[in-house]
C-alpha cells in the first residue's frame, strides 16, 4: 500500500488531485513572500510561476479541465468585481471619457494591427482586420492591485474599465464579423440575429438580475446562500452573452454592473466576494495563463519571432498612444495616464478568444495537404509571448502608477476628514446587525472606529444576563469583522443603561449614536397609545443628555435593497450647528449603497444644500412649503415601497424643532411599518441640554 501511495504521489505529471492542490496552493502561498524582497509583482510572479510548472516548464500539473473551470471562473471573477466595484454616479458622469478611451483603444490598435498585418507581415485583409481586433482586446489583468490598494473609484480607473468593456465589445464583434464574411456567413439574417441576441441578453441582465438580486437578498439572510447566489449570477451572465455571440468576459462585468447597489463596497458579502476571489479564483487563473506560455516558440524559427517582435513592439505602442490621447483630451495627470496605460496594454481574455478563432478557422488546404488558417501557427506562438510581455509591462506599470495615486489620495482626504467615533448601544439581538451595518455605511472606512455597548445592571446582573450580553457583543464584532472593520466591545456595569451611554459618549468622544428600535408586538400597541412618549423613556433620555449625531433605526429590510431614500428636513434646519456633519453621512450611505436621494425642504434649505459646487450631486431636491409639517400625513405622501424614510428631527427649544415631531414616531410606526426609517437628532448648540452634556 506505501509503495502505491508512494507510486501515486510522485507521477509526472501530478495526477493526484490532492497533491495537485497543495502544490497550487503552496504557489499562491509562497510566492507572495518570495518576490517582495525581489520587488516583483505578485500578479506576474503567478503568472510566470504557472509557466514554470506548466506543461511547457517542468511539467508538474497539465493544463488539464480542472485549470481551464478554474482559470476561466477566475477570469470572470475579475471582471464581475471590476462592475462590481465601479462607482456607478463616477461611471455615469465618465460615461463620455469611457466612450472616448474605448474608441481610441480600438481604433489605434485596429491601425496598428492592419498596418503589421497586411504591410508588414503580408497577410490578407480578412487576416490583417483579425489580428487588428486582437491588438485591440484588452484584460483587467492588473485590476486586483488596483482593488487592494483601494482606488478603484479613480478616475483614471473608472475609465479604464468602462473603455475596457467597450473595446473588448468592438474587438469581439470585429471577430464575429470577420469569421462571418470568411465563411460566407455574413448576410442579412446573421446580422439581425448578432444585434437582436446582444441587445436582449444586455437587457435581461441589466434589468432583470438586479430584480431578482432585491427580490432574493431581502428573503434570504443566510451568508452562504447570498454567496452562492452571486456566483449563479455571474455565470448566468457570462452564459447569456455567450448564447448571444460575445465573450463570456462581457456577461461577467455586466452582472457586476446589475449587483452593484445591491452588494455596498462595505457589507460583508462584499468582503466574502473579494477573500474568495483574492484566495482562490483569480490565482487560478493566472496560473492558468502562465500555463500557456511556451518559451520553446521563441526557437521554433524566425518567422515566429518575426511575428511576436512585430506584435509586442506594434501592440504595446498602439495602446500607449491611445492612453497619452485620452490623459491629453481629459487633462489627466501623468499618472492617471500611466495608470491608463497599465491596465488596457495587457492581453490575455479577448486576445486568446480571437486567436483560437483565427487558428481553428480552416479556409481551405495547399497542394501539400496544410491547412490554410485565417491565423497561423506563428501568429498563435506569437500571441503566446506576447500575453508573457504584456502582463509584465502591465503589472510593472500598473503597480507603480496605483501606489503614488494611493499614496496621494490618502493624505489629501486625510487632511479633510476627522475622525468618526460610532457607539452602538444593543437593546436586542435581533437589531445588531442592521445597528451595525448602519453605522458602518454612515462613516468612512479610513477614519471610523466602531463600539458595541451592552450596559448591565451593576447590582442585579445574573450570570444568564452577562451571557447573553456576550453574545450580543460577539455578533456585533461578527458582523462588523464580516464587513473588514474592527469592532470594539463594551460591556459596562452601571444604575442604567442611559448612564452607561452617556458615560461612554464622554469618555470615548463619540460623534455618532446608533439606537435601534425593537418592534414587537406589546412595542407596537404601545406606540398607538402612547403617542408623544412614543419612542419609550431610555432614548429621549439619551437625547436629553447627549449631544451627538444620533440615529434611530428600525429596519424591515437590508440597507442593500433600498431603493430610494427620502429625507425630510424641517425648516430652519441649516441653521443646526450639525447640519454638514448628517448630510455628508446620508450623502455617503446613498453613494456607497447607489440608492436614490430625494431630499424634501424648504426653498432656503434646498439653495443651502445646493451652494457648495459638486462634479456630481447625487441627490434630487423636492421643495415643500414651509408649513407642510403642520399636516405630516401628507408630508410623507411621496414614500413608497423599498423606500427608506428619514426624518430630520430636533431637540425641544432648539432652532429647527417643529411640534408636529412629537407625533413622527407613533405616526411612522402606524403607517409606514415596511418601510426602514431613521430619525436623525443632529448636533444642535444653545440649550440646556447641550449644557447637561457638557458639565
Amino acid at each position: 500500500m506505501l509503495t502505491l501511495l508512494t507510486h501515486t504521489a510522485l507521477t509526472i505529471p501530478i495526477e493526484d488531485p490532492i497533491l495537485k492542490f497543495l502544490l497550487i496552493m503552496a504557489i499562491v502561498l509562497g510566492t507572495p513572500l518570495i518576490l517582495n524582497k525581489l520587488k516583483i509583482p505578485y500578479l506576474l510572479g503567478l503568472i510566470i510561476a504557472g509557466a514554470v510548472i506548466g506543461p511547457h516548464g517542468l511539467n508538474l500539473v497539465l493544463r488539464d479541465s480542472s485549470i481551464i473551470l478554474s482559470g476561466s471562473a477566475g477570469m470572470l471573477y475579475i471582471l464581475f468585481t471590476a462592475g462590481l466595484e465601479m462607482d456607478l454616479a463616477d461611471f455615469k458622469r465618465s460615461s463620455l471619457h469611457s466612450l472616448a478611451f474605448g474608441l481610441y483603444t480600438y481604433l489605434v490598435p485596429m491601425l496598428f494591427g492592419l498596418i503589421a498585418g497586411y504591410t508588414i507581415l503580408g497577410y490578407s485583409l480578412p487576416s490583417s482586420l483579425l489580428l487588428g481586433a486582437l491588438f485591440a482586446s484588452q484584460t483587467l489583468i492588473a485590476y486586483p492591485i488596483i482593488s487592494k490598494l483601494g482606488i478603484t473609484r479613480d478616475k483614471a480607473v473608472t475609465i479604464a474599465v468602462g473603455g475596457t468593456i467597450i473595446v473588448d465589445i468592438l474587438a469581439l464583434v470585429t471577430l464575429t464579423v470577420v469569421t462571418g464574411m470568411a465563411t460566407g456567413a455574413a448576410n442579412g439574417a446573421f446580422w439581425g440575429r448578432l444585434a437582436a441576441s446582444i441587445v436582449g441578453c444586455s437587457f435581461v441582465i441589466l434589468w432583470l438580475f438586479p430584480r431578482i438580486g432585491r427580490w432574493f437578498f431581502k428573503r434570504c439572510s443566510d451568508n452562504v446562500s447570498q454567496y452562492v447566489f452571486v456566483l449563479v449570477i455571474v455565470f448566468s451572465g457570462a452564459f447569456l452573452t455567450q448564447m448571444a455571440g460575445l465573450e463570456a468576459i462581457i456577461g461577467a462585468f455586466l452582472a457586476g454592473l446589475a449587483m452593484n447597489r445591491l452588494i455596498p463596497s462595505t457589507s460583508p458579502l462584499m468582503n466574502r466576494i473579494e477573500f474568495v476571489g483574492n484566495a482562490i479564483f483569480i490565482p487560478f487563473f493566472l496560473l492558468s495563463v502562465g500555463m500557456l506560455i511556451d518559451y520553446r516558440a521563441i526557437f521554433s524559427g524566425w518567422e515566429t519571432l518575426e511575428v511576436a517582435a512585430v506584435m509586442i513592439v506594434m501592440v504595446t505602442l498602439a495602446k500607449y498612444l491611445a492612453a497619452v490621447a485620452t490623459a491629453k483630451t481629459f487633462r489627466l495627470s501623468p499618472d492617471q495616464r500611466k495608470l491608463l496605460f497599465g491596465l488596457s496594454v495587457a492581453h490575455v481574455a479577448g486576445t486568446l478568444a480571437v486567436v483560437m478563432v483565427g487558428y481553428n478557422l480552416i479556409l481551405g488546404y495547399a497542394p501539400d495537404g496544410t491547412p490554410i488558417r485565417l491565423l497561423g501557427e506563428a501568429v498563435l506562438n506569437g500571441t503566446i509571448l506576447m500575453i508573457l510581455i504584456t502582463c509584465t509591462i502591465s503589472t510593472f506599470t500598473t503597480q507603480q502608477a496605483a501606489h503614488r495615486i494611493a499614496i496621494e489620495g490618502p493624505q489629501s482626504e486625510r487632511r479633510a476628514e476627522t475622525g468618526e467615533h460610532v457607539l452602538i448601544p444593543l437593546s436586542h439581538p435581533n437589531t445588531v446587525s442592521e445597528a451595525v451595518g448602519l453605522g458602518i455605511a454612515v462613516t468612512k472606512q479610513k477614519h471610523r472606529s466602531l463600539y458595541a455597548l451592552r450596559a448591565l445592571d451593576n447590582q442585579s446582573s445574573s450570570d444568564e444576563q452577562v451571557s447573553a450580553a456576550e453574545k450580543m457583543l460577539n455578533a456585533a464584532a461578527d458582523a462588523s469583522a464580516s464587513a473588514g472593520i474592527h469592532m470594539h466591545r463594551l460591556m459596562r456595569y452601571d444604575v442604567n443603561i442611559v448612564n452607561a451611554i452617556v458615560s461612554v459618549v464622554r469618555e470615548r468622544n463619540i460623534t455618532d449614536l446608533v439606537l435601534g428600535m425593537h418592534r414587537s408586538p406589546e412595542h407596537t400597541n404601545a406606540i398607538n397609545t402612547l403617542g408623544a412618549s412614543a419612542l419609550g423613556t431610555t432614548i429621549p433620555a439619551v437625547l436629553a443628555r447627549t449631544n451627538v449625531t444620533t440615529y434611530i433605526y428600525r429596519t424591515v429590510q437590508p440597507l442593500s435593497t433600498v431603493k430610494r431614500h427620502l429625507v425630510y428636513i424641517p425648516p430652519r434646519a441649516e441653521l443646526e450647528q450639525g447640519f454638514e456633519t448628517w448630510v455628508l453621512r446620508i450623502r455617503h450611505l446613498a453613494h456607497d449603497t447607489g440608492a436614490k436621494l430625494i431630499f424634501h425642504a424648504t426653498e432656503e434649505t434646498i439653495a443651502y444644500l445646493r451652494r457648495k459646487p459638486r462634479k456630481v450631486d447625487i441627490a434630487d431636491y423636492v421643495a415643500i412649503d414651509p408649513h407642510a409639517w403642520d399636516d405630516l400625513e401628507n408630508l410623507f405622501q411621496a414614500v413608497r415601497s423599498d423606500d427608506a424614510l428619514w426624518v430630520i428631527m430636533s431637540r425641544r427649544d432648539r432652532i429647527s424643532y417643529h411640534t408636529a415631531m412629537h407625533r413622527i414616531p407613533a405616526l411612522i410606526e402606524e403607517n409606514f411599518a415596511a418601510n426602514n426609517h431613521v430619525l436623525l437628532y443632529p448636533v444642535q448648540a444653545g440649550s440646556e441640554s447641550e449644557n447637561r452634556y457638557f458639565n
